[in-house]
């Protein structure tokens, strides 16, 4: 429940970004961990019944890493466009949807390198950012605050429902369950 009255104090901020920050280093471990065994003949088919495959995942992950923990944060800086082409973003964004098709999907390798760097690049991003920043209004998708906070507080909680529909994958493909 959004409560645009109520913002955290500076250092409330500052504590919260700590915590996503664990939150999302969780996330994404789990993340990969779901994907780590998955054979690469499964990587970009889509189960029966089932619009998304291991590839729309991973590639749709870091896009919203990119877009919530930098773009959101900072616009756009020098380099962004080797760090998240922008083939790559309109491929992988929200309202996109996977193709069986192997052609338009890079491989597995470079895909996880690509969420390996946004990663860390994010990740070191907001351990710098500032309370002060953190504070500045921000458009939806947020989690609990209008501000830039709450854009970063929802890629953990993003990461996480995707690593269901990775789980759902895993199951639909005959894969047996991480937990």
């Amino acid at each position: 429940m959004e409560n645009s009255n109520f913002l955290p104090s500076s250092s409330q901020v500052l504590s919260m970004r700590d915590a996503a920050l664990g939150q999302m280093e969780f996330a994404r471990k789990y993340t990969l961990g779901l994907i780590s065994e998955v054979p690469e003949e499964l990587w970009q088919v889509a189960p029966a019944g089932i619009t998304s495959h291991f590839a729309w995942q991973i590639g749709h992950l870091a896009v919203a890493q990119y877009g919530l923990m930098l773009f959101r944060q900072r616009g756009r800086a020098q380099g962004d466009l080797d760090l998240m082409p922008g083939w790559f973003r309109k491929r992988y964004s929200r309202g996109t949807s996977a193709v069986d098709d192997p052609s338009p999907h890079p491989d597995r390798a470079t895909m996880l390198a690509m969420l390996e760097r946004i990663d860390q690049a994010s990740s070191q991003f907001m351990k710098q950012t500032t309370a002060d920043s953190l504070l500045e209004p921000t458009e939806m998708p947020y989690a609990a605050f209008p501000i830039k906070l709450g854009a970063f507080l929802f890629c953990p909680l993003h990461e996480s429902i995707h690593s269901g529909q990775i789980g759902l994958l895993r199951r639909a493909h005959g894969l047996s369950p991480v937990r």
